[in-house]
């Protein structure tokens, strides 16, 4: 299995966050920005790029395309609309796969108490009317997909654990070429379990917008062939997020 981590495009909480320093006014779940919708754009025109004959073997720059045949997102805004860009541009499939979601999940702070409050999230009638190339997993209905309270960490742990196992039932076939457009946090959670690094240390593998990073898996060993790829992009569309 190639698989393909991408970075959603910029959302309105990365612009206010890069351009305040501040999260007063943050939106549990925000849509794309204007430049997010350009970062999502350029990356589904790369994605596409000689996608009708890519190699099989030996290019670990993907310069004769990418030749994805999985398409995911988590059930967040702001991954939706960016699957959804790549998916119309590939014509594949997107399906949605709510435990690629951000570290906390769908959620505000109480500005009186500082408690952390979790929300439903999106709808099945929201995603329909908005995003009707989604497929949506069973179990979202009516009342949101979220519907808990805010994450905690060691929940988040747990959780790529999960989806590292889920990935591998999925996936062993090595001709799979699976992209999941995710978060920034939950990648990195999701990194440092994969490579098994010690949680107490403090790294952190930087993620930009519409940034992708690609993992090998072979039967012998995992191979992490770029990470954080924007080469693709012009100066003008760069956004740290």
């Amino acid at each position: 299995m190639q698989l393909y981590l991408i970075r959603h495009a910029q959302s309105e909480n990365n612009a206010l966050w890069e351009y305040s320093g501040s999260n007063l006014g943050r939106n549990m779940d925000p849509e794309l920005t204007m430049l997010g919708r350009q970062q999502a754009e350029a990356l589904a025109r790369y994605l596409a790029s000689d996608q009708a004959n890519p190699e099989t073997t030996d290019d670990p720059q993907n310069r004769s395309g990418f030749g994805l045949t999985h398409l995911y997102c988590s059930l967040m805004v702001r991954a939706v609309a960016t699957g959804a860009v790549i998916a119309r541009r590939l014509n594949i499939p997107l399906l949605g796969w709510p435990d690629w979601h951000e570290g906390g999940g769908i959620y505000l702070e109480d500005e009186g108490s500082g408690e952390l409050v979790g929300y439903p999230g999106k709808d099945h009638t929201w995603f329909q009317d908005n995003y009707p190339e989604l497929s949506l997993p069973p179990g979202v209905g009516d009342s949101g997909w979220w519907n808990r309270p805010f994450e905690e960490r060691p929940q988040r742990w747990e959780r790529a654990r999960r989806v590292i196992n889920e990935l591998n039932l999925r996936h062993a076939n090595d001709s799979h070429r699976v992209a999941i457009v995710t978060h920034g946090g939950f990648y990195n959670y999701f990194m440092k379990t994969l490579l098994d690094l010690d949680f107490s240390k403090e790294v952190w593998f930087v993620f930009n917008n519409a940034a992708i990073t690609r993992i090998d898996f072979t039967d012998q060993e995992l191979r992490l062939v770029y990470q954080n790829r924007l080469d693709y992009l012009p100066d003008e569309l760069l956004s740290a997020g």
